[in-house]
């Protein structure tokens, strides 16, 4: 067999030569993402931990930091200013000796030892830079600074470091150089190793000091902290007692008038309107109870003796029977349904002009034109969900016939921005200190109970909450005879 060609094998060794790179790339690019998830990871694992400590924890650690940091600084700026002052006190006692001994030379007064009584160091040299006068145990030979150190020294006094070791002073010296006549040049010296030595003292004592003061303030904002939120925790434990079966408790409240007392209050207030909504809801529960349990036990009892004694029954006269209590369950449900949504005090979803004028005669149309009357009808528009505003008109209709004597009255006026729509009969009226519980949900008086026709007590609740709805207020008031439901509505502003 022929041997393959050089050539022909180049192509498959070059594509595994590229699959290979092309995994190996793969590899180090995994590799990376691998490790910036793990650089990730670890940078947020400080925030991490730091968000899971307690708040007294926190608050005490940010403090502390923050005065470490002041405290730093202060020291730091201690330590300047007080050094800067210390030269520049050293500078003026060697500048003002200097002086001295420039006017005496000036004057051809000074002699030789130069008489310095505060220690200073003095050396006049002549033009050819040679020492010519001295304090006493000054060295004669050797300046203390340099032929060119004295030709760039400033003129203005101000002094330099020179070591003193070299000639035989501990510690370094603060020089000032001045001219005087003739060429001739006065250095005076101060030495300031008493000065550094006390620099170093105020360091150490504040390197020392500092971290002890820092532990100090910080055991001060751990107590002091705990005891500022001791009123938290408190509520805390206050809040953990309270059990759904427990609700009348209320939390504690601190004395000081403070944003803690504010939560609290708060809190309190939040809690005395959850156990109002739970009463009410108790209340709700069992007055929809008592309501349903009326028509079913009359379903079951129709159904009972009609199945009990089936020969002797009208079974279209059970039927209609069940079928008016199946109709005042079916009235039941709806009102509460109702009750539901506008309990959500959620806006209506159509949410458009409303002509009320154009709502009141639709819906009076409805009833006997000889007992509900149009007394009076002005142009109002209003924004709301028409079927809502009708069924209010519907319920006060509903309930102002049920007692009226012989006649309803409707009206609409509009003033002030508002759309008041009055609905009025000559029943025998509702006394004042009932006028407002009638809008209770299942409130029903003692006349309407009494009547085979009687609601379940949720038509007035509906309108109240459905007029609260659309941002406006509902009340009734003595109409002499009879009552008056009086009904205001913002008017749109959508429409001139």
């Amino acid at each position: 067999m022929a041997a393959d060609p050089p050539g022909a094998a180049r192509p498959q060794h070059q594509g595994t030569t590229g699959a290979g790179r092309t995994d190996e790339r793969e590899t180090i690019g995994a590799g990376h993402m691998g490790e910036r998830e793990t650089i990730g990871a670890a940078a947020r694992a400080p925030v991490a931990w730091w968000r899971r400590r307690s708040l007294r924890f926190r608050l005490t650690a940010s403090a502390s930091a923050a005065l470490a940091v002041a405290l730093g600084a202060a020291a730091w700026l201690l330590v300047g200013v007080l050094g800067q002052a210390l030269v520049d006190s050293t500078d003026k006692i060697a500048y003002q000796r200097a002086r001295d001994v420039v006017a005496l030379a000036d004057d051809g007064r000074l002699y030789d030892p130069v008489a310095v009584s505060d220690g200073t160091i003095i050396q006049v040299l002549d033009a050819r830079g040679r020492i010519t006068h001295v304090t006493l145990g000054t060295d004669r030979l050797v300046p203390l600074v340099s032929a060119r150190e004295r030709g760039s020294a400033p003129s203005d006094g101000r002094g330099r470091f020179v070591d003193g070791d070299p000639y035989g002073i501990p510690g370094p010296l603060r020089v000032v150089i001045l001219r005087a006549d003739h060429g001739r040049t006065v250095i005076a010296a101060r030495s300031f190793k008493d000065v550094a030595d006390s620099l170093t003292t105020t360091v150490h004592m504040l390197v020392v000091g500092t971290p002890m003061l820092l532990v100090l303030l910080g055991a001060a904002s751990w107590v002091i902290i705990g005891r500022t939120l001791r009123p938290i925790t408190a509520l805390r434990r206050g809040a953990a007692e309270i059990s759904g079966t427990a609700r009348a408790h209320r939390l504690p409240v601190p004395e000081a008038r403070d944003e803690v007392q504010e939560l609290a209050t708060t809190l309190n207030d939040m809690l005395a309107r959850l156990e109002a909504a739970e009463a009410s809801q108790r209340a709700l529960v069992s007055d929809a109870a008592h309501e349903l349990r009326s028509p079913l036990a009359s379903i079951r009892l129709q159904l009972e003796v009609a199945l009990g004694h089936p020969e002797g029954q009208e079974w279209r006269e059970t039927a209609e029977d069940v079928l008016e209590d199946t109709l005042r369950l079916s009235r039941l449900a709806e009102g509460m349904l109702t009750l539901a949504r506008l309990d959500e005090h959620r806006r209506p979803v159509r949410w458009l002009p409303v002509d009320l004028a154009e709502l009141i005669g639709a819906t009076a149309d409805r009833y006997d034109q000889a007992v509900v009357k149009v007394t009076g009808v002005e142009p109002a528009v209003v924004d709301g969900d028409a079927l809502d505003l009708g069924r209010v008109l519907v319920n006060l209709l509903d309930n102002a016939v049920r007692h009226a004597g012989s006649r309803v009255g409707v009206e609409l006026r509009a003033a002030r921005g508002e759309a008041v729509v009055t609905v009025t009969d000559d029943g025998p009226g509702i006394p004042e200190a009932d006028r407002e519980r009638v809008f209770n949900r299942f409130t029903r008086l003692d006349s309407a109970r009494s009547r085979d026709d009687g609601g379940a007590g949720l038509g007035l609740a509906i309108v109240r909450e459905t007029v609260r709805a659309h941002g406006g207020s509902v009340h009734l008031e003595d109409a002499d005879p009879g009552v008056r439901a009086v009904v205001r509505l913002p008017l749109s502003r959508s429409v001139p």
